[in-house]
């Protein structure tokens, strides 16, 4: 999944060093809601399980992230050296209204003064109508899920630490002996940041992404192809694997991730109702910075930083986050070709 870059770690400095000072203490039971069931439809045993697992997914882990470049497909490529590092993540439930749940994820990094950093969010939709796919190029379309398709199944659509979507899929849970795991089919999401800020010989991954549920936490492992889309049709760079790991574990300062959100939480949800009303009056959209979109999220993150601190207030921030997503979303999408970084 995302893996946390050491630019985002020193551009989210200025937004979230006051967190852990300026924050009061809660509790965790304030900030996730309570589970809730689904209404008049009566949800079976199988639509209980599926929200278990995703709401198993929870809770305060030991994260490691491990990828491995495994089988190269261009003439010349030189298998990259793998890439592992782990740190400390809370993931809060921070909306269930029965047949959707989102969970957001919160790092806590540093020394002796640690601090929280707004990771990735991923929600999830029962029996959904459509959903957001990531088309390249930092654009991304809605694709309407046929009535089989979404029948008791469930997507997943994953956000950036700003809240723009990266890319969603769609499939069922299985319970089969003993393990709960999701795992669709492969769709294309945009490059992780330990690559996106390092390389410039790809563009795109065709991901396919399997979810499950642990006794000690959960995985999510990856079968990831890397595509070169400059060409007259995509070409598989490098064939990657990767585990990411969630090992349960509250042997860390938990109360900076939830004070953090404490803080910023009504600031993340007026830019999620912004990235929402983008998406909705759409049927396609795209962010109009190439590649790295540094220029939109780090403004957004000091402006969380400022709302917890006290230094500008919800409206004022708010406005600011709306005028600036605004200026970076196009729903004249152009060509593929002329959306990819200009170095590439």
């Amino acid at each position: 999944m995302l893996r946390i870059h050491h630019t985002i770690l020193a551009a989210s400095v200025s937004a979230t060093v006051l967190l852990a000072a300026c924050a009061t203490p809660s509790s965790r039971q304030d900030l996730t809601p309570a589970p809730v069931t689904a209404g008049a439809e009566a949800p079976d045993s199988q639509f209980q399980a599926d929200r278990e697992a995703i709401l198993a997914m929870a809770g305060d882990f030991k994260v490691k992230f491990d990828f491995n470049e495994t089988v190269p497909f261009g003439a010349d490529y030189d298998l990259k050296p793998r890439k592992v590092s782990g740190g400390d993540e809370v993931v809060l439930v921070v909306e269930d209204r029965g047949d959707f749940i989102s969970l957001q994820h919160i790092l806590v990094v540093g020394g002796e003064r640690k601090m929280a950093i707004k990771h990735w969010r991923q929600d999830w939709q029962y029996e959904p109508e459509k959903v957001l796919s990531f088309i390249g190029g930092n654009a991304w379309e809605w694709r309407e899920v046929p009535a089989g398709e979404r029948a008791r199944a469930w997507s997943q659509t994953v956000y950036q630490v700003d809240d723009a979507p990266r890319y969603g899929a769609v499939a069922r849970w299985s319970h089969d002996n003993g393990i709960a795991e999701w795992q669709p089919p492969h769709e294309w999401r945009p490059l992780p940041r330990r690559d996106m800020t390092t390389r410039d010989d790809y563009h795109a991954i065709d991901a396919m992404n399997r979810h499950v549920i642990t006794p000690w936490g959960w995985v999510h492992e990856q079968d990831n192809g890397k595509l070169v889309l400059s060409g007259d049709a995509p070409q598989m760079l490098v064939r990657e694997t990767g585990l990411n790991t969630y090992r349960r574990d509250s042997d860390f300062e938990t109360d900076i991730a939830t004070d953090y959100w404490r803080g910023t939480e009504a600031f993340w949800a007026g830019v999620r109702a912004e990235w929402t009303r983008n998406a909705e009056e759409n049927d396609r959209f795209a962010i109009t910075i190439k590649g790295e979109t540094e220029a939109l999220y780090m403004p957004l993150l000091t402006l969380a930083g400022a709302v917890a601190s006290e230094e500008e207030s919800l409206d004022a921030a708010l406005a600011e986050a709306r005028e600036l997503i605004s200026g970076f979303v196009t729903r004249d999408i152009g060509d593929l070709g002329n959306r990819l970084r200009s170095d590439e």
